[in-house]
């Protein structure tokens, strides 16, 4: 079983750029995909991910790791965006063109 408290957040850093280096350049993920990837299809289990998932996301975004994404758009502040959103390698997004 997963825990919040139990999570280990290189795995997490790790799910998230292995998600996304397994998509086609320039393509986003949703930060769930990451999640699954990790915790295996129960969505009691990957849905426990998510917060952390968002946190690592965020610090990672800070450190210009990779980019959050709302609507197609890089967030203004990886401190302060709401809703739903997407993950992306540095640089131009065809997500963006759609």
């Amino acid at each position: 079983m997963t825990s919040e408290k139990s999570i280990n957040t290189d795995r997490l850093r790790r799910a998230i750029v292995e998600t996304l280096l397994n998509r086609d350049p320039g393509k986003s993920i949703c930060p769930s995909e990451a999640a699954r990837n990790l915790a295996g299809p129960d969505e009691k289990q990957w849905r426990l991910l998510m917060k952390p998932i968002r946190q690592v996301a965020v610090d990672m975004a800070k450190a210009g790791e990779i980019r959050i994404l709302r609507k197609g758009k890089d967030v203004a502040d990886p401190d302060d965006f709401r809703g739903v959103y997407r993950l992306a390698l540095p640089g131009p997004s065809k997500d963006q063109e759609q």
